[in-house]
């Protein structure tokens, strides 16, 4: 009886309920990886079932023309590509993000999770933006439910490394961590989706009439704007040490002046 006594509490001490308790990193990659390439997948399911011309069609109505026939299924097509190009921007976020995560823990899974939970939901994104007729209310409900969609997948990513900040020597590289010289990096990387996704959002409820040009324009922009972050960092993060080398520099000289004065001159 007392051994048994002794290997419950082993094991009641072994299965804990703390969120800091360690995960297995490679297998919420995996799960992970998983999840992107199905949603992925079903986004050109959705293509090859739906927008694809009826040959009878294509005979009749634009004379044998397959590509005027195509044409006809532009606006879904542009919101195909632009809804593939999320997907893998937001893998390659997420592939970024865990390169530098040394030990996962149990919250960050359980916000993993959450942000796979709203990455599948792109799909359904992808067919209320390409379903309903153009600049109808239901376009502009559709266009902002994806910009909703698209912003809980990308600030649960960020809250992933927010928490993994709270533990940094534990869990993050030293590239990574405040003040390591892919901080500041990061968080523009992470922080990118978020504030691009919740600016569309807001433009669309002021400018209604615009909203379809402005959720296009923000699927167009964000891939140029990757290219681009690391140079607008590197710019942004001279300008601030340089500003703060200027403070510095005056203080410094203030300082000086003052020991040189004498006390009679300083108390004046």
């Amino acid at each position: 009886g007392q051994r048994y006594e002794e290997e419950e509490h082993c094991s009641l001490e072994t299965f804990t309920f703390y969120l800091s308790e360690p995960l297995s990193k490679e297998r919420v990659e995996a799960f992970s990886d998983g999840v992107y390439a199905i949603v992925a997948t079903l986004l050109i399911l959705d293509i090859c079932e739906d927008n694809v011309p009826d040959p009878r069609e294509v005979e009749e109505k634009f004379h044998s023309s397959l590509l005027e026939a195509l044409s006809e299924y532009g606006p879904n097509y542009l919101a195909y590509f632009g809804s593939f190009v999320t997907i893998g921007l937001l893998w390659f976020v997420h592939h970024s993000l865990f390169l530098y995560v040394t030990k996962a823990t149990r919250l960050m899974g359980l916000l993993n999770i959450l942000s796979l939970a709203f990455i599948g939901g792109l799909p359904l994104a992808y067919q209320l933006t390409s379903e309903f007729a153009e600049k109808s209310h239901n376009e502009i409900e559709a266009i902002q439910v994806s910009c909703v969609i698209t912003f809980f997948a990308s600030i649960f990513q960020f809250a992933i490394w927010t928490t993994a900040l709270l533990h940094e020597k534990e869990t993050l590289h030293p590239f990574a961590r405040y003040g390591g010289k892919e901080h500041a990096f990061m968080f523009a990387k992470l922080a990118l989706y978020p504030c691009v996704s919740l600016g569309a959002f807001f433009l669309t409820c002021l400018l209604s009439e615009f909203s379809t040009a402005i959720f296009h324009l923000m699927q167009i922009v964000i891939p140029f704007a990757f290219l681009a972050l690391r140079i607008f960092v590197r710019i942004s993060l001279t300008v601030i040490k340089s500003v703060m080398s200027l403070s510095r520099r005056k203080v410094v000289l203030l300082e000086e002046e003052e020991a040189c004065l004498s006390p009679t001159e300083t108390l004046s």
